[in-house]
């Protein structure tokens, strides 16, 4: 029976594939890589996750160079005292589309490429390419799937598909539109919440007016929607004008076309609200360069998130105003619970949140840029 049901997902998986190459034609926006033996076993996670800020201290002092999209690469993994292997697939967004996601691959591949796990990486910011990867991680019939979707749609067949076939689902940084049943756990940052945070604070500096250039992540993705709800319920709830709401796709370079675009035709603003650093720091190009004064006491303010360190030394310096936390240092989180799986326990509760905060130009210090900056 089991045989049979192996030929049969082999068979869908195969039309799965073809119908999805048929639908994004020759895209190169995804890779995939794989972890090889190694002969130094690492002690596995036995105890409650590590603190954020251990995870964080480890992947920053050890993590290997990031994996770009255009790049495969074969790192260390393999057997444990007593042989036996853990295969993981790992499907991730692009290594490039931020300092969050490259220090986010780094803590990845830091846990990761190491004994017990034998583990295989995919990229890719298309939710259908993802989906692709994900469909050959269960032919290859890894134990885990771990996953950051692109998307909050379209995984119940893939969820459905690795269920049946004994492979256990993770969800980590970002959730999913899928029953909690389809997976073992979810590590991911509270979106909403990191919204609300930022949108309360804004509210709280009293403007006269508010005229809001938003500029958005990935549409469709969890950090998006998250961040977006929380200013678009404000500015209906309180009249706020949105000057413009488009994405930039968490891209400096898009992120500064399109407040470019807005000094061009005149418009009147005075908040950025940008749903990550980089697109924060793209914005802040197209005003000085039109020498529009932005920051603390400045005519604009710049709200920005993840919380790169970069980022936090330009809001101590008070060129920001505000950065949201975003934490992207998951992975001691993520060798607990499948310590825990592997030894027979119930994950409780499910739904694993991300600490984090938001930091203030006034308020924020040195020690903060310190502990909670992501990167140099």
């Amino acid at each position: 029976m089991k045989k049979f049901r192996k030929i049969m997902s082999a068979c869908f998986v195969t039309a799965l594939c073809s119908a999805a190459l048929t639908g994004c034609g020759s895209s190169g926006g995804s890779t995939t890589s794989s972890t090889a033996a190694n002969t130094t076993a690492a002690p596995a996670t036995t105890t409650a996750a590590a603190s954020t800020e251990a995870a964080k201290t480890d992947a920053q002092t050890t993590a290997a160079p990031a994996t770009t999209a255009a790049q495969a690469d074969t790192t260390a993994g393999g057997g444990n005292a007593s042989g036996k292997k853990i295969k993981v697939g790992i499907i991730n967004n692009d290594p490039n589309e931020s300092g969050y996601r490259t220090a986010n691959v780094n803590d990845l591949k830091n846990a990761f490429d190491q004994a017990p796990f034998e583990t295989q990486y995919a990229y890719s910011l298309k939710n259908d390419e993802q989906i692709k990867n994900a469909q050959k991680f269960i032919q290859d019939e890894v134990d885990y799937l771990l996953l950051s979707a692109a998307d909050t749609a379209g995984w119940d067949t893939v969820l459905k598909d690795a269920q049946q076939n004994g492979i256990k689902v993770i969800l980590f940084d970002r959730t999913i539109d899928a029953d909690e049943s389809l997976y073992e756990a979810s590590i991911v940052s509270d979106m909403d919440k990191e919204g609300e945070t930022a949108v309360n604070w804004l509210k709280s500096q009293n403007l006269e007016k508010y005229e809001v250039i938003h500029l958005q992540g990935v549409m469709g993705s969890a950090a998006q929607k998250g961040r977006s709800k929380a200013l678009d319920d404000t500015a209906k709830e309180l009249g706020w004008n949105i000057v413009a709401q488009q994405t930039a796709e968490w891209s400096a370079e898009k992120a500064q076309q399109i407040v470019q675009s807005q000094i061009d035709a005149g418009k009147k603003f005075n908040v950025i609200y940008a749903e990550n650093d980089d697109m924060a720091k793209g914005a802040v190009a197209a005003l000085d360069k039109a020498n529009i004064s932005h920051g603390v006491d400045g005519d604009v303010v710049i709200i920005g998130f993840d919380c790169n360190k970069w980022a936090l030394k330009e809001l101590k310096a008070g060129k920001w105003n505000y950065d949201g936390q975003c934490n992207p240092f998951q992975s001691s989180y993520l060798k607990d619970v499948i310590n825990k799986l592997e030894n027979g326990e119930k994950i409780e509760p499910k739904k694993i949140i991300m600490e984090e905060k938001g930091f203030d130009a006034k308020t924020i210090t040195d020690e903060d840029v310190e502990k909670y900056g992501i990167g140099n």
